[in-house]
């Protein structure tokens, strides 16, 4: 029998969104299964609602500290309860670019409820049989729950109900001291709230070099956010308002960590149980669907965005679906996902990466050279009052950049240079040729560039540079 569609997406976040819409507007049939709400964790609970959060809270922080500018500075007069109604109402003047109703006047079959696949060619979901050419699962992830003793009688927060809150936090606890616990811990900080980070790890932010974490970790000190790094934690007790943590350090003392409320912010798991995956011929391992550039163990079956594994992002799922468009419409089986892939984290400074970080390259033994250059030195920081940080590249010993990084004011907008440069295989030179508009920030990007020429002005290269050119230097 021909199937009903041409692809059938099951999960309506932001990777099956762009794959319904981008398939129906190029004249495909598409099918969109949602179990809950159209906009996925990125919507409702990631980035929009986190991002408006830091927001209130930077311009809280600003108030605070108007005198770097030479205004008199003011104490905010922050209601935490106001705060997150202005979260809530920033989703919802997005929600409508993500309703089923668009989506169906865009020529998609919406279809609301809880599936799974029955057969490697069909899905079955409230009772309706779906078959598809093509299925693409963009079931994205949920917070872990690390297995800390009494965790599961302990009330506490995730980042899918902290933005939920309108009582007032006097005293948050943040389990994880990766992107979003810092996050969320520096944004609570600024809005009046006592914040201690704890972590199992030496440092925050572990996958990015040490020293341009170390840069977003004595902000965050500075500011007030304590931390307790190295230490296990051994238990959770409490109730609503009255949280406490069993701390063990490395050294073994253990001691007793109390607050009112307790944000869990310590990984994420990819959703894929209950989707009937064995009935359709698609491996799981260790809680990871197993695939090959998106493509699943049944051909026709593709995944995406955090239930691919690999990178948990939105702009990751987004360039999936462009991927996936390209396979499955137009057949184009060679089309792979780029390894070029940016993130930032929005603490304050940001940190923003792309590629092959310094560490990376020493452990795995890549030949490199690292240049740095501080926003210190660049004059539209200094005039902002924003020179915490610095730009790093990473080169080839040709030039060639493998990976950069940026701590520092919008390090998530500047890295976007850097990432176009990987993606052209453009060396450290090309940046240093290009004109950059003065006086920008971008400018720390060239001037980070610049570091590889000066490194070959040798005092030998100099002195035959003047005689070649009979300089009289």
């Amino acid at each position: 029998m021909r199937p009903d569609f041409d692809l059938a997406v099951i999960g309506g976040g932001a990777g099956g969104l762009v794959v319904a819409a981008g398939g129906a507007a190029l004249g495909a049939r598409v099918a969109l299964v949602e179990k809950h709400k159209l906009g996925g964790d990125c919507l409702w609970y990631g980035c929009v609602p986190s991002k408006t959060l830091i927001k209130s809270a930077r311009i809280a922080h600003q108030m605070r500290h108007a005198d770097r500018w030479a205004i008199a500075p003011a104490v905010p007069q922050v209601d935490l309860a106001q705060v997150m109604e202005r979260v809530a109402g920033v989703i919802r003047g997005i929600e409508p670019n993500d309703s089923p109703e668009r989506f169906r006047g865009l020529g998609v079959d919406v279809i609301l409820g809880d599936g799974r696949f029955t057969a490697p060619d069909c899905f079955e979901v409230g009772g309706r049989r779906i078959t598809a050419k093509h299925f693409v699962i963009a079931t994205g992830s949920r917070p872990a729950a690390p297995p800390i003793p009494g965790l599961d009688r302990v009330p506490y927060l995730t980042n899918e109900t902290v933005f939920g809150l309108r009582e007032s936090v006097p005293h948050l606890l943040v389990i994880g001291a990766g992107p979003i616990g810092c996050e969320l811990a520096q944004a609570f900080r600024r809005l009046g709230s006592e914040v201690t980070v704890v972590d199992v790890a030496a440092g925050i932010l572990a996958r990015e070099d040490l020293d341009l974490a170390e840069v977003v970790h004595r902000a965050m000190q500075s500011e007030g956010v304590r931390f307790r790094l190295g230490a296990a934690i051994a238990g959770a007790e409490g109730r609503a308002g009255d949280v406490r943590l069993t701390l063990k350090s490395r050294d073994g003392t253990v001691d007793t960590l109390a607050g009112s409320h307790l944000l869990v912010a310590a990984g994420r798991i990819a959703n894929v149980e209950g989707l009937g995956l064995d009935a359709a011929g698609v491996e799981v391992d260790r809680g990871r669907i197993v695939n090959a550039d998106l493509v699943t163990t049944n051909p026709r079956i593709l995944v995406i965005g955090d239930a691919a594994g690999g990178h948990q992002f939105t702009h990751v799922a987004e360039h999936h679906a462009g991927v996936v468009l390209r396979r499955t419409l137009f057949r184009m089986g060679w089309t792979k996902p780029s390894a070029v892939v940016p993130w930032c984290t929005y603490t304050d400074p940001e940190l923003a990466r792309v590629g092959l970080s310094e560490t990376e390259a020493k452990q795995r033994g890549v030949a490199h050279s690292v240049y740095r250059f501080p926003f210190a030195d660049i004059d539209r920081a200094r005039a902002e009052g924003e020179t915490e940080g610095c730009a790093k590249l990473v080169t080839d010993p040709r030039g060639r950049i493998l990976g950069a990084a940026i701590a520092g004011a919008h390090a998530g907008e500047l890295i976007a240079e850097a990432v176009l440069a990987m993606n052209k295989r453009l060396r450290a030179s090309d940046l240093s040729a290009s004109i950059h508009a003065y006086p920008t920030l971008a400018q720390v990007n060239r001037r980070a560039a610049d570091q590889r020429l000066k490194e070959g002005l040798t005092p030998s290269s100099k002195a035959w540079i003047r005689r070649i050119f009979r300089l009289r230097g």
